[in-house]
């Protein structure tokens, strides 16, 4: 129970804040507004008399007015300061150590140690050079001292990853990986271009073996049809030579023979 009265108190308390700045503004940008329009003859200044020692002042509501008007003015100017002391108290009521915080943190800190920022190698003093980077960072003003101090130590001790994984390092061997698919995709290209070579060669060598077998049949129907012609040539009749007979009167082929007995 005296939790939740704590709780609602600091709640309303919050709220009369942030109304009582929201007043402050629109009363200094009123009394500003109405001091220079005066000051212009364009609205009348405020009139009161007042006495002092006995000496009566018809002036005392223009004096008055102008105070009032550099009284807004300074309180406008300590607004911001105000506003800033406002959202630590509060973060400071809602401070609890989560881990998203510390690791948004020691990101920060981890990717300037892997560009080069921290270079004093002790412990105390690199510890206090993160802390001083951490601090004076835009996007880490809002977190509780105690989470800096932990990404601080975090990031010494992950030092030597921030080495080994540095921007320089990791540049080359992305620039290495990038040649490298380059590479690829060149070999792949002529891997391509093979493939378009050796189809070409296929549908060559198809089209020649179509062509010898045409080639082959048609010698297959004449050596047919040459077959079909020849037994007829071998049908015709063939020329009678008449018997050799030697003559009578016993000369042959110019020689003279002697009758036999």
């Amino acid at each position: 129970m005296t939790r939740t009265m704590r709780t609602a108190a600091a709640i309303v308390s919050q709220a009369l804040n942030r109304l009582a700045l929201l007043a402050f503004s629109i009363a200094a940008l009123l009394l500003v507004g109405a001091t220079a329009l005066a000051s212009f003859g364009l609205l009348p200044w405020l009139e009161f008399q007042a006495t002092f020692g006995g000496t009566v002042y018809d002036n005392a509501g223009q004096i008055a007015q102008i105070t009032l008007t550099a009284l807004a003015v300074l309180l406008c100017a300590f607004l911001p300061a105000n506003f800033r002391i406002m959202a630590l108290e509060n973060s400071h009521r809602k401070f609890h150590l989560s881990m998203q915080d510390v690791t948004q943190a020691y990101a920060t800190t981890h990717a300037a140690d892997r560009a080069g920022m921290f270079n004093i190698k002790t412990e105390f003093d690199g510890i206090r050079e993160r802390l001083a980077y951490m601090r004076e960072h835009p996007d880490l003003e809002t977190l509780e001292p105690q989470i800096l101090e932990i990404a601080a130590q975090m990031s010494f001790i992950s030092r030597d990853l921030a080495e080994v994984y540095s921007d320089d390092k990791v540049d080359r061997a992305r620039a290495f990986l990038k040649q490298r698919q380059q590479e690829v995709e060149i070999f792949n290209q002529r891997i391509d271009q093979a493939k378009g070579v050796i189809h070409s060669l296929k549908h060559w060598s198809q089209d020649v073996e179509t062509e010898e077998s045409i080639a082959q049949s048609q010698i297959a129907r004449l050596r047919e049809e040459l077959q079909d012609i020849l037994p007829e040539l071998e049908q015709e009749p063939e020329l009678a030579l008449p018997e050799f007979e030697p003559p009578k009167n016993g000369y042959v082929f110019g020689l003279h023979q002697t009758p036999a007995e």
